[in-house]
């Protein structure tokens, strides 16, 4: 028999949904958007996926568009980035490794037609010389319904568990399918990997990570979310985003010009404050 991901309501307790990716190093939660925060969110990104190019290699896929800085962009992915559910997780999978986590990546991922299955691979690779802890949360956010035909994220479930020698089979594997609005939520461990769409349409998902504070981002936020911008975000936001101590001394810097340059060092929440 198939594996299968759990499915849950996007109000079930943390408790329960912890259950599941302890077990399953992933599950689904049902309901996390409506119609229309999806059209709305959409609709305020449209300009950016309009411009979008596929990638130029087989991992980021010649028929598939990724479209990042969505903290910059949106207001609706600055309310998901900080979606309590979520973050309850994190609490859960992050916090006993860290003073605090941090937004790892945001983009919005489109699948277009004739688009092939994407490798299967571990995202905790981008820090391949770190062991023993789990160092990333990550949600996929279905904007369009997710099907096996349209290409609907292949996950393994219990992967984060394998010996490192170990490969996914065709049998190892489970099909994220789930209707718009709902979001699968997995860990960096698990294997995984965008499906194949043999459909006639886009698959649109919204791929929103985190990881300890510690750790250097994948998506350089501070380039993909400059101060200027995060200045204009709550503070709880904006340290969300990196803009907070790491831990110990990580994140301090000395304004290179202006009236503060012969300033001593700062903390990094400086840089995103009136006059940073």
């Amino acid at each position: 028999m198939a594996p299968k991901l759990e499915r849950l309501p996007q109000d079930a307790p943390i408790d329960r949904v912890m259950a599941a990716i302890d077990r399953d190093g992933a599950v689904i939660l049902e309901g996390m958007l409506a119609p229309a925060e999806i059209s709305g969110l959409i609709a305020e990104l449209t300009p950016y996926l309009d411009t979008a190019a596929v990638g130029r290699e087989s991992f980021s896929g010649f028929k598939t568009t990724r479209t990042g800085a969505l903290a910059a962009r949106s207001a609706k992915v600055r309310a998901a980035l900080q979606d309590p559910r979520i973050l309850a997780v994190c609490d859960r999978v992050l916090l006993p490794n860290c003073e605090r986590y941090q937004v790892n990546v945001t983009h919005i991922i489109r699948i277009l037609p004739g688009e092939i299955a994407q490798v299967m691979h571990r995202d905790r690779v981008a820090w391949t010389h770190l062991q023993g802890i789990e160092p990333q949360l990550n949600t996929i956010w279905a904007l369009t319904d997710f099907t096996r035909a349209n290409g609907a994220t292949r996950i393994c479930p219990g992967s984060q568990r394998w010996p490192a020698e170990r490969r996914p089979e065709e049998a190892d594997i489970a099909y994220a399918e789930m209707k718009a609005g709902s979001a699968l939520v997995y860990t960096g461990s698990v294997y995984h990997s965008g499906g194949a769409n043999e459909s006639d349409a886009p698959r649109l998902g919204m791929n929103l990570t985190y990881c300890l504070g510690w750790l250097r981002q994948e998506e350089n936020q501070y380039l993909s979310c400059p101060p200027e911008v995060a200045r204009t975000f709550e503070p709880k936001l904006a340290a969300l985003m990196g803009y907070a101590n790491g831990g110990g001394g990580l994140g301090f810097y000395t304004p290179p010009i202006g009236p503060q340059a012969a300033s001593d060092v700062f903390p990094i929440e400086h840089a995103v404050k009136a006059g940073g």
